[in-house]
């Protein structure tokens, strides 16, 4: 069934990521939170088309997640569950750490299994079929375009200086180097992008990017969009229910 995702409409691609991004992202209760990853992992072992790229990405997503539980349950207040000297180990700050890991995770493991290899010119046709500004639909394009030409201009001037003896330190020659480097970086990726765009106009870009294959959405897709929105909803609801059943009202 992985094919599904391959082949389908990259507008209908995008829409089902933000969609799941959007509901996990106002989960509020644990129960469902965690029913949210449930049907990410599922969708995942379903529709993913490379699911051991997507667990790496998932792996270095998750390094900036320990830095929460570093952080969170030492500094929020509430009831201490371990108090090592000064410092103050709190169940609320566990339990928000928690929501934080379920909900990143969940998140990212539905937007991977949509968004996975779907190429920027299909990227940017689908973000411009969804109403997305022109101006942010371009800049997406040309930073995922660009921004490894730029890396690449930041390792050559790292070998040049590496070829002239350079040794990074703590030092001010150091800092004067890399200052040096980086300005030399964006006055390049300046004259570069004014050479860009003046070959755009020369070609005739008139603020509108044309695709060779204009992809529609098939019935296949229309089902798929059916049921993740069934799912969504269901969820939706169910989280909503335990907030108002768990809610404390005042008696008048």
């Amino acid at each position: 069934m992985r094919f599904l995702v391959c082949n389908a409409d990259p507008a209908v691609r995008v829409f089902l990521a933000m969609a799941f991004a959007l509901v996990l992202s106002l989960l509020q209760g644990l129960c469902t939170s965690l029913a949210g990853l449930g049907i990410s992992i599922v969708l995942a072992l379903v529709l993913a088309p490379n699911l051991r790229r997507l667990c790496q990405n998932l792996l270095v997503a998750n390094c900036f997640v320990l830095f929460v539980w570093l952080t969170v349950p030492w500094t929020m207040p509430g009831t201490a569950l371990w108090s090592p000297g000064p410092f103050c180990f709190t169940y609320e700050g566990v339990e928000l750490s928690l929501r934080v890991t379920i909900k990143c995770n969940a998140i990212l493991l539905a937007f991977l299994t949509f968004m996975a290899d779907m190429k920027p010119a299909g990227l940017g046709c689908a973000l411009e079929r969804l109403h997305v500004p022109a101006k942010l639909v371009f800049l997406i394009l040309l930073t995922s375009r660009y921004v490894h030409v730029i890396g690449d201009e930041w390792k050559r001037l790292k070998m040049a200086a590496a070829l002239r003896g350079f040794v990074p330190g703590s030092n001010m020659h150091t800092y004067r180097t890399l200052a040096s480097m980086l300005g030399l970086t964006l006055v390049n990726s300046m004259d570069r992008a004014q050479r860009v765009y003046e070959a755009m106009l020369l070609r005739g870009f008139a603020g509108h990017f044309h695709m060779l294959e204009e992809s529609r959405p098939r019935g296949a897709d229309r089902v798929l969009v059916l049921v993740c929105l069934i799912v969504l909803l269901a969820l939706l609801l169910a989280d909503t229910a335990r907030v108002w059943e768990t809610a404390s009202w005042p008696i008048f």
